[in-house]
């Protein structure tokens, strides 16, 4: 899930790079774009925060065995 957000944000950081080189200063399409790139970017640290935490409570949760069974 986490890499179809990273994907989203690199196609809109190259619409970003095509839109500057199509006008030559700053646009309001860029700052648009700035926009959602800045939400993906939230997505995306969300989404590794939940999977961090998720991993850190499993391992919490694991089961220990002792040799001596």
């Amino acid at each position: 899930m986490t890499q179809d957000l990273y994907i989203t944000k690199k196609s809109l950081e190259l619409e970003w790079q095509q839109e500057h080189l199509k006008e030559g200063k700053y646009s309001i399409n860029m700052s648009y774009i700035d926009k959602k790139i800045q939400e993906i970017v939230k997505e995306i640290i969300a989404k590794e925060f939940e999977e961090a935490t998720r991993l850190a409570q499993q391992k919490d949760v694991a089961p220990e065995v002792s040799i001596a069974t």
